[in-house]
């Protein structure tokens, strides 16, 4: 246990999907783990393999495990914060890249600021921040617009809006898609944005059938057949 006042929600980033986790995870990551007996976890299963794999030193049985998801309301989380109080150290683990990046770990982070909690955020895999390092498009002014709508006359709407964006303030858009509609979403874009407009799409990212492409949607139009993503986890990005 440490000192009641040295106790912090800490932020795990765990790996994409990385074979080697030392890849994705700085050293003194693992050490952070090690101090924590309590971990507040967007699906059960995989956390306890991501620690298993960590070389989580406790023994994980003994570990206690409050869910965080989609579903979870914010009620159900009111007591998860407090073992802060009592001196004892939080894990926060993403299912996958950043906690609270594309992830509900929000409503956590933002009791602990609520509450006077120390917060502290680890280095570790963001798939936006990758794709957009390798993408070619502007770095400096972008933003992340979660999911596009389903609905197909709704969703050729927002793309329309995010390429005014493009046009307008060089601001690079990203987003992402249910990985059974990826192929869907590159052809929406293909058809829908203007000709010299870039996509990027990026599949995979830090496994060994990683896929970082940039092109014109004209292009994108005449070759999308070539490349499957359905199933695949991908971010996409659109720039000038």
């Amino acid at each position: 246990m440490t000192n009641a006042a040295e106790a912090q929600l800490i932020l795990f980033p765990v790996p994409i999907g990385a074979d080697d986790i030392q890849y994705s995870l700085p050293e003194k990551n693992l050490q952070w783990l090690n101090s924590c007996h309590t971990f507040i976890v967007e699906e059960l299963r995989s956390a306890r393999r991501f620690l298993k794999k960590a070389g989580y030193q406790h023994v994980i049985d003994d570990t206690i495990f409050y869910l965080l998801n989609e579903h979870t309301t914010l009620e159900e989380t009111i007591h998860y914060l407090d073992p802060i109080a009592r001196g004892e150290n939080v894990g926060l683990l993403s299912e996958a890249g950043l906690p609270c990046v594309a992830d509900p770990g929000m409503l956590v982070t933002r009791q602990a600021q609520q509450r006077g909690f120390k917060i502290l955020p680890l280095v570790g895999p963001s798939s936006l921040m990758m794709a957009l390092m390798a993408s070619g498009l502007n770095g400096q002014r972008f933003a992340f617009n979660g999911y596009l709508p389903v609905d197909k006359g709704e969703r050729v709407k927002a793309i329309r809006q995010l390429e005014q964006r493009v046009l307008k303030e060089g601001q690079t858009q990203l987003f992402i898609e249910a990985p059974y509609r990826n192929n869907q979403m590159l052809e929406a874009l293909s058809s829908t944005l203007s000709a010299n407009t870039l996509i990027c799409v990026a599949v995979d990212i830090t496994m060994p059938s990683q896929q970082i492409i940039t092109d014109t949607a004209l292009s994108w139009k005449k070759r999308r057949s070539t490349i499957d993503l359905h199933k695949r986890n991908t971010v996409f990005l659109i720039g000038h």
